[in-house]
């Protein structure tokens, strides 16, 4: 029992057994890397769907909320990040606080979360790009724009498998030039919804906004166990702790800054969103460009459409960069084979991973429908952040951590904090997820018994 929760020592994570990436990214590429993974599919549908069904035009407090819980958790990631800057992030601490079992069912839930994560937005992608090239008159064939269901005429979603390949290949160049790309789609992207907010402000009616709170405060809370989904992604930022330049002060401002713009955006644009039309019709898949049709304004609608091909490729991106840079760190503890850490000569970048895990993501989101899988990305990053809140309390008690990194202000209120509102959010998900998540964890505990135990580097310490 006493193997299960041993735990890695500090000098030997910064060692990592001689197994480097490079240091190339600054503050504001990790800010870009944080807005391009949170803002996606959440603020293109979830302020329409969810106002619609929820919270009404008081969604604004429903995003207040999930901001909340995602700031006090991302406070503690960015204490962990700047004091351990080593990939694998809720992992790695894990496996520094409470041993390598807890790490390893951490590290089994964050692979669910970035591969369904990614998975889902890609699919998302090829039903906004149906639409796009549908008002140029191009249209795919059915066959192959859905996931495998013989009964509507799909048999596998070929734009979905495509983006994710196409990323993929450009993540295998490294991490500096895929955030060059990242930057100018972050760019487009944020340029699109700004668009939309200073446009959309002037068709505002304030009488949209009555009933402010159709669903009563039990609603607001529903719809902040929602929308959570539209914040995920800033824990991705810690993923690249091992390629940043100066992370004790670039991990932290990434990963708050990022937070604070993307809260900015979503409370804007569901402001205007309920404002323009009454929220009972925005129950619609694309809510964004919906509301500006009514208004007459369709050739904006065109360029938000274009806006949202472009935002969930960011996501997609940095949720497969994530996966991979976890596999690395797994890979390298010994859990799984040693290829998940074989770098390019060239790039230095773990090329094979990443292909591995496209492979994988690419066939869920070309042939698995993932409607009823969404809540598993939700309840695989709120057990990491459970971890990572709790873990915090004990870190600050390892004396051999060096000093200097950000520290969570508040210290242990906030934290527990953090804990017992990511508790709350975990509780508000359905019995269906609850089951679905114990499969993939039984699955996780077979690989771990069977590979990962006999294979640990720490078995030879």
């Amino acid at each position: 029992m006493s193997n299960l929760f041993r735990k890695k020592r500090i000098d030997d994570l910064l060692n990592n057994n001689g197994i480097q990436l490079n240091k190339t990214l600054g503050a504001f590429d990790l800010i870009l890397l944080g807005v391009g993974a949170i803002v996606g599919t959440g603020i293109f549908i979830l302020p329409g769907t969810v106002a619609a069904s929820h919270s009404g035009p008081a969604i604004i407090f429903s995003f207040l909320i999930a901001a909340f819980v995602c700031a006090l958790a991302g406070m503690c990631y960015s204490e962990f990040s700047s004091s351990v800057p080593v990939t694998g992030s809720a992992y790695t601490y894990g496996y520094i606080v409470f041993g390598e079992i807890i790490a390893w069912f951490v590290g089994w839930a964050l692979v669910l979360e970035y591969g369904l994560a990614a998975a889902s937005v890609a699919t998302g992608w090829s039903s906004y790009l149906v639409s796009l090239l549908e008002g140029f008159n191009i249209s795919i064939p059915t066959a192959l724009s859905g996931p495998f269901n013989p009964a509507e005429g799909t048999y596998i979603n070929l734009p979905a498998v495509f983006i994710i390949m196409i990323i993929s290949f450009l993540l295998s160049f490294g991490i500096q030039e895929s955030a060059k790309i990242n930057k100018i789609m972050v760019f487009v992207k944020v340029g699109v919804i700004l668009l939309f907010i200073i446009v959309g402000a002037f068709y505002v009616k304030p009488e949209n906004w009555q009933p402010f709170m159709p669903f009563g405060m039990e609603g607001i809370i529903s719809g902040a166990a929602l929308v959570f989904f539209a914040y995920l992604g800033f824990d991705a930022v810690s993923s690249a702790a091992e390629e940043v330049k100066n992370p004790q002060r670039n991990l932290p401002i990434g990963i708050i800054g990022s937070l604070l713009v993307c809260s900015f955006l979503y409370i804007s644009v569901s402001l205007v969103m309920t404002g323009v039309a009454p929220y009972t019709l925005l129950n619609v898949n694309n809510p964004v460009s919906y509301v500006l049709q009514l208004v007459q304004q369709d050739w904006i609608a065109g360029v938000i459409s274009l806006g949202a091909v472009t935002g969930m490729m960011t996501v997609i991106l940095v949720m497969i960069y994530g996966g991979s840079r976890l596999l690395f760190a797994l890979g390298r503890d010994g859990l799984l084979p040693k290829i998940m850490t074989k770098l390019s000569p060239k790039y230095q970048t773990p090329t094979i991973n990443t292909w591995i895990f496209a492979f994988a993501v690419s066939f869920c989101a070309g042939f698995i429908p993932l409607d009823r899988l969404a809540e598993l990305v939700n309840m695989g990053t709120l057990i990491a952040f459970t971890i990572v809140s709790l873990g915090v309390l004990f870190l600050r008690k390892n004396k051999s951590i060096p000093s200097g990194g950000f520290k969570v202000p508040f210290f242990p209120v906030l934290p527990i904090l953090s804990f017992i509102a990511c508790l709350f959010l975990i509780s508000q998900l359905s019995s269906q997820t609850w089951i679905a998540c114990g499969i993939w964890f039984i699955i996780g505990l077979v690989v771990y018994f069977i590979y990962g135990k006999n294979h640990s580097t720490l078995n030879n310490q």
